[in-house]
């Protein structure tokens, strides 16, 4: 193993072959300078004691030379200072996983056997033979990780393997992208079983006389076991792996098989054809082979020889006779199906539920009869619940009372993560069209805000329309609300995230949520030691106890007692405490947890993968809008963070939040040392001069009437062509170019973005203001300009009248003074 690994890395860190070439080449240069040295003394100094010496003098310098002086070259820095190569390569080897490094080039650093075994030698990410566009994906996660620390691809296929990759940046200057690769819904049935034969597995079979072979759907051998290697060339040592499988064998006009080697006379073999991948025609598959004497021996000897050959087999298999009884069950197959030791049922329906057991028995009737042929079926065992497992049928010929083969495989596992990529397909596409749905009724929101605010300067206090006026504003304000709970869910509203401590953000909530539970419901708040600081927006966090706390309430009253208690806990988690709750959703790291328990009726088991669903509810018509864990998910999402929901029924419910603990930079650790300064009172009056761009009417109108009540001079455009046309105008005019421009951001023909870089290139200092309803963190990461704001949709007059204001004095404290 050491060797493989030394050649291995050898081959892709040439500089160290090359240093101990050049460390030998200096040593021969020294050892010939020496020689030509003590010639020299001897015809000068014909002193047998003093050329002895001198020689031992230098032979122990050139020792000292070539054994002191480092051998090989160091390795690059960015993974380990004078790492041992072969070390690494030998832990990277003990992995479940197949592992490579890249450097910033896109060069193959070092890769273990089980990436070069699953994807041919040492092939470079992302250029790997997938499938289905796998390296595509692949290069999409390299980018994320050269940029983000990490990056993730899921559903890279490879033939009947399907792999779920992780990349990571790392090294010390962050100059390599090391990649992770594990198998994924669906296992490499034909590597495991390559593994299998080759193995203890092939092994037991030789003992018991079976002999075993894999081969690859070209017909090529892929691994074999000793006995039937001693058959096909005499050794049981030869490797024969790669070698044509038919080669070995040959037919005589009755169809019986032999082995070539063994000629005429040789003991004929009874061939049994197992297909590891039923999709294919000409597919992978396990070859199993037993002695036939020629078909002389007793039917019931060949049945006895396979019963012993699948007892040998960790997979689950039996065999029944043409009427569907059991003949022999292995012990996988009895694990596998839930049945109790010492017991042997009599038919195969007798361990489904009733609503299956017809089918499984049709199913055995006709795989008994006509040709062989092979199929499976879903089928739920009476032990095994709701989730169905495949049950594997073929027909079997030649062996007596036995008709047909079952094969049992429990695929709760890849069923449950079916669902789990179904629901978060599902989770994706709600979440893409509450946030369509939220920006284009903000827009309609901002018209109605707006018109109320001025057509409110228009009446006073007292007025008969005031009220109506201010009536209709707060129902407008409310729809805002639920307009920014969708865009919560989708992870598309604006945050203003701080680095705070949660425990200041619980204690400021609390006396808010005391009052909106119940008196006859105790709360209870803990705080535990040492914990990390969040970033995340103070206000948000509010919300979310909030909508936790009132959703136990709830919980709590459905009872009929009305009594209950609601636990609100923070805590430090550290990464051993990570990896002791073996969740494959929450990476290793520091956290800040929020707790919240309630001691109410809990969540039932089907409806627990709902409740994170926006408009599910389980409340009473009308008591409840189904928003609240949603908001809850798409907060707790946006600010980073994971939540998990725990419940037993009748036992209350426990939802845990995980916030990454935040590292404060030294100009964030400055800002917090700063005094707080009073806020000045915003001026809401100006002079400036305002290009206008929305191409919604409604809203253009209310701002271009706000701003120009305001005291600004405002011209407006339907699209950035026409203020991009706007602006030149203004300055072939020779009346100035405008003081700032205030733009919507999505619209047609030239939307906010594409024009702003056209006014930068000639007005690089003109002040930007962004309108939308689409959050503010997506939207930088799209627009990619510096020195833009933004104001969020719905706005009011005040709002955008501020927003400008501020922008404008802003600008003019920056402008050089003459």
């Amino acid at each position: 193993m050491a060797s493989e690994a030394k050649d291995s890395i050898g081959l892709l860190n040439p500089s160290t072959r090359q240093t101990t070439m050049d460390a030998r080449l200096r040593f021969g240069i020294l050892v010939v300078v020496v020689l030509a040295s003590v010639g020299l003394l001897y015809w000068q100094v014909p002193n047998t004691a003093l050329i002895l010496a001198f020689l031992a003098l230098t032979s122990s310098a050139a020792a000292m030379f070539y054994f002191v002086r480092p051998q090989t070259s160091p390795v690059d820095e960015g993974l380990a200072e004078s790492a041992d190569w072969v070390v690494t390569r030998l832990i990277a080897d003990q992995s479940d996983m197949g592992l490579a490094v890249t450097d910033r080039a896109g060069r193959l650093v070092c890769a273990n056997e089980l990436f070069t075994k699953w994807f041919n030698g040492p092939a470079v990410p992302p250029d790997l033979p997938l499938q289905s566009g796998g390296n595509e994906l692949l290069a999409t996660a390299g980018r994320n990780a050269w940029r983000d620390g990490r990056g993730y691809a899921e559903g890279l296929k490879r033939g009947v393997a399907e792999y779920a990759a992780k990349v990571l940046r790392t090294g010390q200057g962050d100059e390599y992208l090391m990649w992770q690769f594990k198998p994924e819904i669906r296992a490499d049935i034909l590597d495991d079983t390559v593994r299998m034969v080759g193995g203890a597995v092939g092994r037991a079979l030789s003992e018991a006389g079976v002999l075993a072979t894999v081969i690859g759907g070209e017909g090529r051998i892929r691994a074999s076991n000793p006995v039937f290697a001693l058959r096909a060339t005499g050794s049981s040592d030869a490797n024969i792996s790669g070698r044509n499988f038919i080669n070995f064998l040959r037919a005589d006009d009755k169809g019986t098989i032999f082995f070539e080697r063994e000629g005429r006379h040789g003991t004929p073999v009874r061939m049994f054809h197992v297909p590891l991948d039923r999709e294919q025609e000409k597919g992978p598959a396990l070859i199993l082979l037993i002695d036939d004497d020629g078909g002389m021996f007793e039917r019931g000897k060949a049945l006895e020889q396979v019963e012993s050959m699948l007892s040998l087999l960790p997979l689950g298999l039996a065999l029944t006779d043409r009427d569907g009884r059991f003949l022999f069950l292995n012990k996988a197959f009895t694990r596998t199906a839930g049945i109790p030791e010492g017991e042997k049922p009599l038919y195969p329906g007798d361990l489904m539920i009733r609503d299956d057991k017809s089918a499984v028995a049709d199913a055995v009737r006709r795989y008994a009869s006509g040709p062989p042929m092979s199929g499976d079926l879903a089928v739920r065992l009476r032990s095994g619940g709701d989730d169905p497992v495949a049950l594997g049928m073929a027909g079997v010929r030649g062996l007596g009372d036995a008709a047909v083969l079952l094969s049992i495989k429990d695929n709760s596992e890849e069923t449950k993560l079916k669902s789990q990529v179904a629901q978060a397909t599902k989770m994706q596409a709600v979440g893409q069209l509450a946030g369509g749905v939220a920006h284009d009724f903000n827009n309609i929101l901002t018209a109605i805000i707006g018109h109320c605010d001025l057509m409110l300067l228009r009446h006073a206090p007292g007025d008969s329309d005031y009220d109506d006026i201010q009536q209709v504003r707060n129902n407008s304000n409310r729809a805002a609300g639920l307009t920014r709970q969708l865009l919560a869910f989708s992870r598309q509203q604006t945050l203003r995230p701080q680095v705070l401590q949660l425990p200041d953000v619980v204690a400021d909530v609390s006396n808010l949520l005391k009052r909106l539970l119940d008196d006859n419901i105790e709360l209870e708040v803990k705080h535990g030691r040492n914990l990390g600081l969040v970033r995340a927006d103070p206000g948000q966090l509010e919300q979310v106890i909030i909508n936790l706390g009132v959703n136990a309430r709830d919980a709590i009253n459905a009872r009929g007692n009305g009594s209950g208690k609601i636990s609100v806990t923070t805590r430090m988690v550290s990464p051993s405490d990570v990896r002791a709750l073996k969740s494959e959703i929450l990476p290793v790291g520091d956290y800040t947890a929020l707790i919240v328990e309630d001691t109410g009726n809990g969540i039932p088991p089907q409806l627990i993968g709902k409740i994170f669903e926006p408009f599910f509810t389980t409340k009473d018509v009308g008591k409840g809008t189904g928003l609240g864990l949603s908001t809850v998910y798409g907060i707790v999402k946006q600010s980073g963070g994971y939540i998990f929901a725990d419940s037993e029924p009748g036992k209350g419910a426990t939802f845990s939040i995980y916030f990454p603990v935040h590292k404060m930079s030294e100009e964030e650790q400055a800002q917090s040392s700063e005094p707080l300064k009073a806020a000045a009172k915003k001026e809401l009056w100006g002079s400036g001069h305002i290009l206008l761009v929305e191409d919604e009417d409604m809203v253009r109108a209310v701002a271009e009437r706000a701003l120009t009540r305001q005291g600004y001079t405002v011209v407006t455009a339907s699209d950035g062509e026409e203020g991009l046309a706007h602006l030149s105008a203004q300055s072939d005019s020779g009346e100035g170019i405008f003081d700032m421009i205030v733009s919507d951001v999505v619209m047609p023909n030239m939307d906010g973005p594409a024009m702003a870089r056209e006014v930068r290139v000639l007005h690089p200092d003109m002040p930007i203001l962004f309108m939308s309803g689409y959050a503010e963190e997506q939207l930088r990461k799209s627009i990619d300009l510096d020195n833009v704001a933004f104001l969020p949709k719905p706005f009011s007059v005040a709002q955008i009248a501020e927003a400008v204001g501020e922008i404008l004095t802003e600008d003019d404290k920056n402008k050089p003074k003459n």
